[in-house]
């Protein structure tokens, strides 16, 4: 069966999440059901990352079987004609034949996060669901300093869920870069793979080292600690994205013939 690579961006808001689940709508959901509606065939949609329910997605990758061996670009076309149609906060930004080898989960080498804040005294009303309101001032190169002490290969239990089911909470963390533009603050996360909250822990945490609450040394000492309950504070899921997700060189897409280009109208018409 052909195999394709999704990348794919979406708006978590409306959805509990990436995955299937029994308590509302999942944004894997979407994907199959617009999927269904042009290859009639249900199908079930393998996903790099599972984004909690109001995380977005900027570079999520998915694949997906089709009995019937389409063109990637038709693919792309269709799910997105049928994603609007619906309604859905979901876009198929690129579509790719791959071997069946290939596996968005398992064959994924890195992964990348970005957390979005808005440091500033005043509501965000613009941004309320895609970035998170701090109003105390931000000391980024506070965090940055503290942020150095989780880099590399640590047991990560305070900053993870309770319920994380991880079998090791031992993970490598390969990046976390932190930067201001006028109000807005970004963190940049990168590691082979991530923890259940892992993210959204380590951001709350370095975010009241940031207002002055707490000191390098308390962060040393949560992580030594090895216990959820002594995380500083969970980030809210709406401030976090996922961004892109890393496939090794020898994992190219099988038609790499360019899509078809529509035909520009003539002058005048």
């Amino acid at each position: 069966m052909p195999r394709y690579r999704l990348t794919v961006e979406y708006d978590g808001t409306p959805y509990v999440g990436f995955q299937r689940q029994t308590n509302g709508y999942a944004v894997q959901e979407a994907m199959e059901k617009a999927i269904r509606k042009f290859a009639h065939e249900d199908v079930t949609v393998h996903v790099a990352g599972r984004t909690d329910t109001g995380v977005h997605a900027i570079g999520q990758v998915c694949h997906v079987d089709l009995s019937r061996d389409w063109d990637a670009f038709r693919v792309m076309e269709a799910m997105n004609a049928h994603l609007v149609m619906a309604d859905e906060c979901v876009a198929i930004l690129d579509a790719e034949k791959m071997d069946e080898e290939f596996h968005a989960r398992f064959s994924a080498r890195n992964r990348h996060y970005l957390y979005r804040i808005l440091n500033r005294h005043t509501p965000i009303p613009l941004e309320r669901e895609r970035a998170w309101w701090v109003r105390r001032p931000l000391d980024i190169e506070a965090m940055q300093d503290a942020a150095g002490l989780l880099l590399g290969t640590h047991d990560f239990t305070t900053f993870r869920a309770a319920q994380c089911q991880s079998k090791s909470p031992v993970k490598t963390l390969d990046v976390i870069e932190f930067s201001r533009s006028g109000e807005l603050v970004e963190a940049r996360l990168s590691a082979r793979s991530f923890l259940h909250n892992q993210v959204r822990s380590i951001v709350g945490t370095l975010k009241l080292v940031g207002e002055g609450r707490w000191t390098k040394d308390e962060v040393r000492e949560a992580l030594e600690a090895r216990d959820h309950q002594r995380c500083g504070a969970l980030a809210p899921p709406h401030g976090l994205y996922l961004a892109k997700v890393d496939y090794d060189v020898v994992f190219t897409p099988l038609d790499t013939t360019p899509p078809p280009h529509r035909r520009k109208r003539r002058a005048g018409r």
